[in-house]
């Protein structure tokens, strides 16, 4: 099996700027998901938001968990469960509207750091959309764009964490799925594993590594590029010891935006490909994937082209 891909950005604007293109291009084609280092957020900002986030689970969440899990219970259970995760979580909003100021029971130091955090997280995606554009000999900004709608993008946080479970064979930290937006972003705990995605039938770790981001593809990305990328699909397996930690963000098309394959690649000689997507607006698409979101993707993309009104 490969190596899981680690991709240096340090010298992205020197010499070695068509190595990293290249090493890009080969992820985001083959396996839907890369590894940060050296991608400009300040380790020390990254170590401040990891300390805030466990106190705050440890303070305000552990003791919720485990109620809550108490009440449902794993024993006498033989089987699988296939309805529920081993996670306890929060979501943050971002773009267009923050709700920082509105979630309860987080410290002033947490919800600055947070905004901070977000706003290196917003300027990363935007670069690494428009790396992806260069790719794709897209237009600089094509993928910005693309998302923007009327208001912007939807940009978001689920703050995660996955507690020590005492069953893990029944039970998944979070169950097998693809992420429906546009690009995600993810600082992982550095110390407890977990995360694994889907390659040519195999589940392959993401590696834990101190200060890097997880980078990994949605399905609007899919629909945009008609399919020369992929959004894979990933899960976290439950452990038996330590809590891992999970901060993904995603950037995604503005509720309103009109997703489609960019022409340019249906229209490039010597790759033409059936058009195998069709053109709808992401919130109908956000509505369905609420539904379907353990379920395979072909059959959201199957669903939208029987409600597309265009």
């Amino acid at each position: 099996m490969e190596n899981f891909p680690v991709i240096n950005l340090e010298n992205l604007n020197g010499g070695e700027r068509k190595v990293i293109l290249e090493q890009i291009e080969d992820a985001c084609e083959n396996w839907g998901f890369f590894e940060l280092v050296n991608h400009g957020i300040p380790h020390e900002l990254l170590d401040t938001v990891e300390r805030l986030t466990k106190e705050h689970y440890r303070k305000c969440m552990e003791q919720r968990f485990k109620e809550k899990v108490a009440s449902k219970g794993l024993e006498g259970i033989h089987a699988e469960v296939k309805d529920m995760d081993w996670e306890s979580t929060f979501f943050l909003r971002h773009l267009p509207d923050s709700n920082i100021s509105e979630i309860p029971d987080l410290s002033e130091e947490f919800r600055k750091a947070t905004k901070e955090f977000a706003q290196k997280l917003e300027k990363l995606a935007e670069e690494l959309l428009d790396l992806l554009c260069e790719n794709l000999g897209l237009e600089k900004g094509y993928l910005k764009k693309a998302f923007y709608g009327s208001k912007g993008p939807n940009f978001g946080t689920k703050v995660a964490n996955y507690p020590p479970c005492p069953r893990p064979e029944l039970v998944k930290g979070l169950r097998a799925h693809t992420d429906a937006g546009g690009i995600i972003l993810l600082l992982q705990d550095d110390k407890v594993s977990g995360l694994q995605l889907l390659k040519d039938g195999h589940w392959v770790d993401v590696p834990p590594m101190r200060h890097s981001i997880v980078v990994n593809l949605g399905d609007q990305l899919e629909v945009i590029t008609n399919e020369k990328y992929k959004s894979v699909e990933h899960r976290v397996i439950a452990q038996t010891n330590g809590t891992r930690m999970s901060i993904a963000s995603f950037y995604n098309p503005a509720s309103d935006a009109v997703i489609y394959p960019a022409p340019a690649l249906l229209e490039r000689k010597g790759e033409e490909k059936d058009k195998i997507y069709p053109k709808f607006v992401f919130e109908d698409y956000m509505r369905l994937y609420a539904t379907l979101k353990f379920q395979p993707k072909e059959p959201r993309f199957q669903a939208m082209e029987g409600l597309s009104s265009f």
